[in-house]
Parts: structure tokens; C-alpha cells; sequence
């Protein structure tokens, strides 16, 4: 069986219409939910594995390598875990297979190894930019945060934060949560203090 996975951070029930009518051979596994979760423990991703062990699924197709996983760990994990079960891996693009022959492609291994690195690296950088940017404009009296009197409502917080509202749901820790959605754990206090009033948790 063809399939096609689908990561995306946010849910848009017309684009998953339109995924299905551009995909008609392929079984499409959509998860919504932060690339910081690794593959085997998504919903979708904890499907796949499991008709994989069923030997229903032969070829799995991704738009690009980070759909599996934002660590090079985490992809290069699910990459051995395809290969020891002769599933063929399509990166469109990059337009490469993982298998030739039901052989690992060690040219494949190699690239994908190499983008994943520059993903991470790129995101880190990134990540430095943000915090070097805010020191220099704390260091000159230009940035304040936020502006005294300009608090967020309860309502507020729980949307910018669906994720974490999301992850505390599931039963997740604070501290995984925080890991996970990529925030403090000041703010995942906050957010399950909110749910806790409004008894959206116990």
C-alpha cells in the first residue's frame, strides 16, 4: 500500500480536501502537532508503525525530510526502523528513494543526513538571532516587553498556546510540555493554571 504522511503545526480542515483530491492513490496519515514530538510517538506516526508491523504499507512519500522530525536523531531513528522493514521512503523534494532494489540507497542515507544537520543547525542559529537581538535591544532601553496594562485575557493565552493547551490534555508534564512547544515553563504553569480555573483540566 502507497501512503503519504503529512506533518503540519496548525489544523485547516479545506486543505486536507484538497491534500486527499491531489493524492488519490496514496492513504494520507495527517498529523497536526509540533515537529518537536518525535515520529513514533505522533498519532499518525504510531498508526503508520503499526500497519507497517501488519505488512500493509510498502512505500510512505513526504514532501520534505522535516516532516519526520525537526532532530537528525529523530529522523535517521524512523530512516533504520523503514529500512529494517523494506519500506521505500520517497523525499519529493529531493526526489530520492530510500531503498533501490529493497536495498538502503547509502547515497539517500548520506543527503538526508545532510539536510537534516542543516535544518537543526538553521534552526539554532535562528534561535540565537532572536535571543542575541533581544539582549541588544534590552542593553539599549528599546525593548520593554510587554506593555504595562496590555495583559492577555485567559481566552488569549489558551489560543496563542493551543499546543501546549493540547499537550496538557494528553497528559503531558510540565517540563515535556514546555520541551515540546518550545516554551518556558513559566508559561505552561500559566496556561495550566487557566485550565485548571476554567476546569478544562483537574
Amino acid at each position: 500500500m502507497k501512503t503519504r504522511y503529512i506533518r503540519v503545526s496548525t489544523g485547516n480542515q479545506k486543505t486536507e480536501r484538497q491534500l486527499v483530491k491531489k493524492h488519490p492513490n496514496e492513504v494520507l496519515y495527517i498529523d497536526v502537532i509540533s515537529g518537536a514530538i518525535p515520529f513514533r510517538e505522533r498519532p499518525k506516526g504510531k498508526e503508520i508503525l503499526k500497519e507497517i508491523e501488519k505488512g500493509n504499507i510498502d512505500y510512505i512519500s513526504v514532501h520534505s525530510i522535516d516532516r519526520l522530525g525537526r532532530s537528525l536523531y529523530d529522523i535517521l531513528s524512523t530512516l533504520e526502523i523503514l529500512n529494517k522493514n523494506k519500506i521505500t521512503l520517497k523525499v519529493d523534494n529531493l526526489g530520492i528513494e530510500s531503498l533501490v532494489d529493497n536495498k538502503p540507497n547509502h547515497a539517500f542515507k548520506l543527503i538526508i543526513s545532510v539536510m537534516a544537520n542543516i535544518a537543526e543547525m538553521e534552526r539554532e542559529s535562528l534561535l540565537e538571532r532572536q535571543r542575541e537581538g533581544i539582549a541588544i535591544a534590552k542593553a539599549k532601553g528599546v525593548y520593554k516587553g510587554r506593555i504595562k496594562g496590555s495583559a492577555e485575557s485567559d481566552k488569549q493565552v489558551l489560543h496563542k498556546y493551543k499546543n501546549v493547551v493540547k499537550q496538557l490534555k494528553n497528559g503531558q508534564s510540565l517540563r515535556n510540555t514546555a520541551k515540546l512547544c518550545d516554551v518556558s515553563l513559566g508559561t505552561v504553569q500559566k496556561v495550566k493554571s487557566i485550565m485548571k480555573n476554567q476546569s478544562i483540566i483537574t
